[in-house]
């Protein structure tokens, strides 16, 4: 019997929504500064939806529909509520507001944060399951798609197709891989997401094969690895039943969900970024290597916006690169 959100009772599947567009660059702001725009006015309920939407947005229909999808999918903006609004999050004002960190996303962290709202959260069935229980780092996609849809027919997950999850993987590879060049021709759209430059997953020798890349991750912020830290903690004290102010190492790297699985830290490569933690949190966090038991420790509850204040040192820190070496 497997562990973790997917294997709950209550779960509920998502394997569709992005209109098979994987996320590009611009969408998030795009999102972000019509939701803002639209705040006070009846426009705002519906926004992605209204006719002229194709043309506030510049994209096609189906298009506008993904916008939405990544855009709430990586927390910059909420779902409709009760009432049919949508809001920005402080995460989304964080990055892409009015003064906004990043508004242009070239800055690694914007995109290892995308990374860790969609596969640190079981929201995204694929996402989440390929970063989470995939227990090879080598697969090829038609035996991805046949690993989910056995788990949708094991967990009996109704109305979910096998068409529906091939394009939901297909989606993925894209939003992660490069798309081969054909020798002597253009690339065109061999970047075309934001996610493939975190160099997490990609193609190997034989055709449609592909390996995800472990090992220590230099453009990963601390402050965004705390950030994730925090989330995975809160979920998964949650989901033990136990508010416990320490963390295994083990947890923290190969639990469902964790920093380590989604970030495909290595041992080496966690353990270095646990150690900081004491003095990056000034001593809120500490970590603990005591009678051969490896964990962290929380002295001190560390909320949403004190861990949206360390996320913005990682911008700090590279806008201050760019300036000493210019």
């Amino acid at each position: 019997m497997g562990r973790g959100p997917l294997y709950e009772f209550e779960y509920r599947p998502q394997f569709s929504g992005h209109e098979t567009f994987p996320l590009k660059y611009g969408w998030l702001k795009k999102a972000v500064d019509a939701v803002s725009a639209s705040q006070e006015s009846e426009y705002n309920r519906k926004l992605f939806l209204a006719d002229d939407a194709i043309g506030h947005f510049g994209v096609g229909k189906n298009m506008v529909a993904s916008i939405r999808y990544w855009s709430e999918s990586v927390g910059m903006i909420t779902p409709a509520d009760s009432a049919g609004r949508i809001m920005v999050t402080p995460l989304g004002k964080l990055i892409f507001g009015s003064h906004g960190l990043d508004p242009f996303m070239e800055v690694a962290a914007t995109s290892w944060l995308a990374h860790w709202l969609l596969c640190g959260r079981p929201n995204r069935t694929t996402w989440y399951w390929v970063f989470g229980y995939l227990p090879d780092i080598d697969f090829e996609r038609d035996g991805l798609t046949r690993a989910l849809v056995a788990l949708a027919q094991d967990r009996r997950w109704p109305r979910i197709s096998d068409a529906t999850i091939k394009r939901d993987v297909d989606c993925f590879i894209r939003t992660y891989a490069s798309r081969a060049t054909s020798a002597g021709g253009a690339h065109e759209d061999s970047l075309e997401s934001p996610l493939v430059e975190l160099g997490l997953i990609r193609g190997i020798g034989r055709k449609d094969g592909f390996r995800m890349v472990r090992g220590g991750k230099p453009t990963l912020g601390m402050g965004v690895f705390l950030y994730a830290l925090l989330d995975f903690w809160e979920r998964y004290a949650g989901s033990v039943g136990s508010r416990s102010n320490s963390l295994s190492f083990e947890t923290i790297a190969y639990e469902p969900g964790s920093p380590g699985r989604v970030f495909l830290l290595d041992e080496a490569a966690l353990s270095e970024r646990l150690a900081d933690l004491d003095s990056f949190t000034d001593g809120d966090l500490m970590w603990s290597e005591t009678a051969g038991l490896k964990q962290v420790l929380r002295r001190r509850v560390i909320d949403e916006a004190a861990a949206l204040e360390y996320v913005a040192r990682d911008f700090a820190d590279v806008v201050g690169s760019i300036r000493a070496a210019s």
